[in-house]
């Protein structure tokens, strides 16, 4: 324990603010998994930040980090929240208020994220309110955890003293008694005896304080200066209060708590707090508290987690694989010849869990499918809402349809092939009943996302789809359960609308989806394209014969010829897999034989219609990424 008059460390007082932090948190996030997961304040701020990027730099964080770009944002947000509270720990340093009042800014903060988020209410404020109080309800308390007072250590040490010393009855001495031992300084077996019950005093003037705190001061400063050897102040009175021993006592600290008085050691002498202030720090009861507070805030959280799951969907996820109707038109079966089966080439039908995904969701919507329904309105003449029991009674089909995010780069890996199982979505459209001066489908997300489609694209008979059921399984959580639309032939920024609960009938010179003021085009048809699976770029292969694959795409329109090219040479033509249909992807691959040395390889697809992909390079906003797919390779 360090001396009396120290200032908290730098690191101790960095350490409060952390713990303070991590406790408003795990707060928040218990409060959200009552409310709203979405409402926990990281997501929120989050949520807030992706709806506010520019294209320019989603492209970045996409290409930089793929996949991983919502866990990198989250991340990100943690850390900087973390500096933030260590910072507003320091500030406490000097004043507490300063901290709290961080605390209150940044609770408001996450407030106003939260009722920015699409379908907010008022509830979804209280996660960050109430995380943000209870961090400040725990700064000081840490902070007094880790100043013990002077005060405290002298009632413990004569509480002590009382434990340790015979029962004996305190009686007032005679005048006589107390001349004696005010004059012979506690000197012999008396004098120790004297202090003894001085001590037994002195205790008992602290828990009375109010009756006898004056005496205890003035006769506790001779005390002390007989026990250290230092000289009591000069001028100070050292009468007694009436029925009391004037023995020596031990002495009581001059407690200065911080802002209250002044003089030496106020500072400003108006309630600052300041280095002078005589309090030591302990660090033992900071670690202590600081680790209570992270175990609160671990459960806090835990509990948050606990509450989050059970609006999970997974089990009801199991209800409905028990409930899928079978497809009144079944897919046809997937050509022998559709998948080439070439080591380090990408299957024909993607696995769920290798499927890309890329969204705005930071928490994935959990959606009970018994509460779920779908409303068709705006330009219609019979407004419609569907249960999810009323989708499963109607007539099922399934399709072979390849998905593309408009955010792939050339080569890129946001693409991929399954088979889905759904009613189709014309069907429901023409019972609703469109209007003629009707062009665009804004669909809505569970988290408020939107999305804008051509009526025209899903009225022109293509398998336009409200999907249920994704490669012979119930949707899974994350790709939009329990219902989500698949259209062919678009970008999915245009078409793919997961955890649909809405469709609203309406025009695109009166609305706008969530990308479209974003800096993306309105409508996005899928541009043709191809890419170079194996080998990889950079790749060291084996002089000779040597096996060029990879998969092109033009969903809607087919893919009728690939041709590859080395070193910018002429163009070769490339064996194509077989494929079901129009609105998938297609393998295909090539010999070559590579000399030594160091080698670019090329690729380039044409579609049914005689369209071939241009060279032109161009990214992918606000469009669709254009150019050829180049790898280079070294021989060897």
């Amino acid at each position: 324990m360090n001396a009396a008059g120290t200032r908290m460390p730098a690191w101790a007082a960095a350490l409060t603010g952390l713990v303070a932090g991590v406790v408003a948190l795990e707060v928040a996030q218990i409060v959200a998994g009552l409310i709203d997961p979405g409402a926990a304040p990281v997501v929120a701020v989050g949520g807030a930040m992706i709806d506010s990027t520019p294209a320019g730099l989603k492209e970045w964080a996409i290409s930089t980090f793929g996949s991983n770009d919502k866990p990198v944002l989250l991340g990100g947000i943690v850390v900087v929240l973390a500096l933030v509270a260590a910072g507003l720990g320091l500030l406490a340093r000097r004043r507490t208020a300063y901290g709290t009042l961080g605390l209150a800014v940044f609770g408001l903060v996450g407030a106003a994220a939260a009722l920015s988020r699409p379908d907010a209410g008022v509830a979804h404020v209280l996660p960050s309110l109430i995380g943000a109080a209870a961090g400040a309800w725990t700064l000081p308390r840490l902070k007094r955890r880790a100043l013990s007072s002077g005060e405290e250590d002298y009632v413990a040490a004569s509480r002590a003293a009382d434990r340790a010393a015979p029962a004996r009855v305190l009686t007032a001495p005679a005048p006589a008694e107390r001349t004696e031992a005010s004059g012979t300084a506690a000197s012999g077996t008396e004098a120790a005896g004297t202090a003894v019950e001085g001590a037994a005093v002195a205790g008992t003037a602290v828990e009375g304080a109010a009756v006898e705190g004056a005496w205890v001061a003035s006769v506790g400063e001779e005390s002390h200066a007989a026990e250290t050897g230092l000289a009591p102040s000069p001028g100070r009175s050292t009468a007694p209060s009436q029925g009391r021993s004037a023995g020596p006592a031990p002495a009581m600290p001059a407690v200065m708590r911080p802002g209250t008085g002044s003089g030496a050691g106020s500072g400003t002498g108006s309630g600052a707090e300041s280095d002078a202030v005589p309090y030591v720090f302990d660090r033992r009861r900071l670690l202590t508290g600081a680790a209570a507070g992270v175990a609160v805030a671990g459960v806090a959280g835990f509990g948050g987690w606990l509450l989050k799951g059970s609006k999970d969907a997974e089990l009801a996820r199991r209800g409905v694989s028990r409930m899928l109707p079978r497809a009144a038109r079944s897919a046809a079966p997937i050509p022998a010849g559709a998948d080439l089966r070439i080591p380090g080439l990408s299957p024909f039908v993607t696995p769920n869990a290798d499927f890309y995904r890329v969204d705005t969701a930071l928490v994935v919507p959990s959606v009970d499918p018994a509460r779920w329904t779908l409303k068709i309105h705006g330009l219609v003449d019979r407004p419609v809402e569907l249960t999810f029991a009323d989708l499963l009674k109607r007539p099922f089909m399934e399709a072979d349809v390849t998905l593309t995010c408009v955010s792939n780069d050339v080569g890129g890996p946001y693409i991929g092939n399954a088979r889905w199982l759904g009613t189709r979505l014309a069907d429901v459209l023409r019972e609703a009943g469109i209007r003629r001066d009707a062009d665009m489908l804004l669909s809505v997300s569970q988290d408020g996302w939107t999305c804008g489609t051509p009526v025209d694209v899903v009225m022109d008979g293509r398998d336009a789809l409200l999907a249920v059921a994704m490669n012979g399984e119930v949707l899974p959580e994350a790709h939009g359960f329990p219902v989500r639309q698949v259209v062919p032939g678009l970008y999915g920024y245009v078409s793919a609308t997961k955890w649909v609960t809405e469709i609203r009938v309406t025009r695109f010179d009166q609305e706008e989806a969530y990308w479209t003021p974003r800096g993306w085009a309105p409508k996005g048809p899928i541009k043709t394209q191809s890419r170079i699976d194996l080998p990889r770029d950079g790749d060291d292969v084996t002089a000779g014969r040597t096996t060029v694959a990879g998969v092109a795409w033009a969903q809607h329109r087919g893919i009728d010829a690939v041709e590859v090219r080395v070193d910018g040479g002429a163009w070769q033509q490339a064996k194509l897999a077989q494929v079901p249909g129009p609105d998938t992807w297609r393998q295909w691959s090539l010999d070559l034989d590579l000399t030594r040395g160091r080698h670019t390889i090329s690729v380039r697809a044409t579609d049914a219609t005689g369209y071939t992909q241009t060279s032109e390079e161009a990214p992918p906003a606000p469009d669709g990424a254009t150019g050829f797919h180049t790898i280079a390779v070294t021989a060897r």
